[in-house]
């Protein structure tokens, strides 16, 4: 059988979404070509040998519509026989990606392929794509869930009352995230997985100097007094420093299979060993992670210490805590350099970002075998194990 292997991977640095962030000015199309061009680059493969582009964008209107992956790729210096296409599984985009394009190459429909995100937050805000007055859910999820579904920011306060996690925890994961983040660019952790761009060499959301003490004094950032009404165990302990910030970036990895990487002399740097996919309830929305995890161990056969290295993505602390609570994982394997509270959460692109990450921190630290899962809106959840070649 035929199996599937990452030999590259690239990402800009995460810029802060805002009109005054460093990546502001870049088109989105032409962030995601800077990590397809890099990743060509470094790999030295002929880019008219890929057989797909797959690229995650949560947010398809604007500059980001019309099949944002495919003007990348042309935009890249791509042949304009390389296809390419764009998909939407909300903030997991382009790890469901990576899935797709794995499943691609293991099943033999490609031999070559890259899965890829971009997201710029700057340019097209969340929710760009839902003009003011119209319903995204129609009226059979209005009949299922007549109470009415939640913003996410609901979502991971509902999350922290379940759980029991206080502010004062949420706060503690949070300066851990940019501590390990300094740290690894300290260090040069980071050094072989970012492509600088326009003068941005580092991850701009990342603060050193961040303490308890400071994020103690935020104010919650989704108070709202009706959800207070149908909510009363909510107690508003989310803040924009426990969360994961608004940014822009792009990020890529190139798959194929170990016997093609032999024939092409490229070295592998993990190969992608299962993959899971699983709903969760939509008005928590974010828990989709803990069966995910569950169920992908489960296909690989593997218990959750034998897994040396975990990425979670950090859309808010609370989310992460309660994963920590019911998987009982040790966190010192968790998001080991970092996560999005620290580095950035530009949502299309950051399934593809993890997985960047994750796989030279495999590399580095001689880790057998990673996992890597993502929350995603509407109750969702990727999740894939990695193993070293």
């Amino acid at each position: 059988m035929r199996d599937a292997v990452i030999v590259e991977a690239v990402r800009t640095p995460i810029g802060k979404g805002k009109p005054n962030g460093s990546l502001a000015h870049i088109h989105p199309v032409e962030l995601l070509a800077h990590t397809l061009r890099t990743l060509v680059e470094r790999s030295g493969v002929d880019p008219a040998l890929i057989g797909d582009v797959i690229g995650g964008t949560v947010d398809q209107v604007g500059e980001q519509a019309m099949n944002t992956t495919r003007y990348a790729a042309l935009s890249a210096g791509f042949p304009e026989t390389v296809p390419a296409t764009t998909v939407d599984r909300q903030c997991g985009s382009s790890q469901q990606a990576v899935h797709f394009a794995a499943q691609g190459v293991i099943s033999g429909a490609y031999d070559l392929v890259v899965a890829c995100g971009v997201e710029s937050m700057s340019r097209v805000p969340m929710w760009s794509n839902v003009p003011p007055g119209k319903d995204p859910f129609g009226p059979g999820i209005a009949e299922r869930y007549p109470e009415g579904l939640v913003p996410q920011g609901i979502s991971a306060e509902l999350i922290a009352a379940k759980w029991s996690i206080t502010r004062e925890q949420m706060d503690a994961f949070a300066v851990s995230s940019h501590r390990k983040a300094a740290e690894a660019w300290q260090q040069g952790r980071f050094d072989a997985e970012v492509a600088p761009l326009d003068g941005l060499s580092r991850d701009e959301c990342v603060r050193p100097g961040s303490t308890p003490e400071t994020l103690a004094g935020l104010k919650p950032a989704y108070y709202d007094p009706a959800f207070a009404e149908r909510f009363p165990q909510i107690e508003w302990n989310v803040t924009a420093g426990n969360a994961s910030p608004i940014n822009d970036g792009a990020s890529a990895v190139l798959i194929t299979s170990s016997e093609t990487a032999a024939r092409l002399g490229l070295r592998p740097l993990a190969r992608l060993h299962s993959f899971a996919v699983t709903g969760s309830d939509p008005l928590l929305m974010l828990t989709g992670v803990i069966p995910a995890t569950e169920k992908v161990l489960h296909r690989a056969n593997l218990r959750l210490d034998d897994i040396d290295l975990f990425e979670v993505n950090e859309a808010f602390s609370s989310v992460v805590l309660a994963w920590r609570q019911e998987t009982g994982a040790d966190l010192t394997k968790v998001n080991v350099h970092g996560g999005a509270i620290a580095i950035g959460h530009p949502l299309g692109a950051s399934g593809t970002r993890l997985t960047t990450t994750l796989v030279h921190a495999m590399r580095e630290r001689g880790a057998r075998y990673a996992l890597q899962t993502m929350c995603e809106a509407g109750g969702l959840a990727n999740a894939m194990i990695l193993e070293t070649v």
